[in-house]
């Protein structure tokens, strides 16, 4: 499915609760914040290959938690006006100049430090 039509969905589910009157873009990042911070609690004080082995033994409480973040993302796109296919396209665009791969490949340092 397309980014569009996953929105679409989303708005619908959405809609049918009448749920627009507690989605204003504050609270949807609140929302997405707080779904991020469930995401990363399965993660909390484990090493890589520990988390590693959470995601094979945790995988569906894990993919509900991603989905709530992308769920909420979508939304809030959508809610504010943004085309976050586009938005997520022009932002590569720029990171692709900003970390070019003969600088920045196997590097973890920021952009201003390569």
């Amino acid at each position: 499915m397309k980014i569009e039509e996953i929105t679409q969905r989303i708005i619908e589910f959405r809609d049918a609760r009448d749920w627009l009157q507690f989605h204003s873009p504050k609270e949807l990042a609140v929302a997405i914040t707080a779904e991020a911070g469930e995401l990363l609690q399965h993660f909390v004080w484990l090493s890589a290959e520990q988390s590693e082995r959470r995601v094979t033994e945790k995988r569906e409480q894990i993919e509900d938690e991603i989905a709530d973040v992308g769920i909420l993302l979508f939304e809030m796109a959508d809610r504010v006006g943004v085309d976050l296919g586009q938005a997520m396209l022009a932002k590569l665009a720029r990171n692709e100049l900003r970390y070019p791969v003969q600088k920045a490949r196997g590097s973890n340092a920021k952009y201003n430090e390569l």
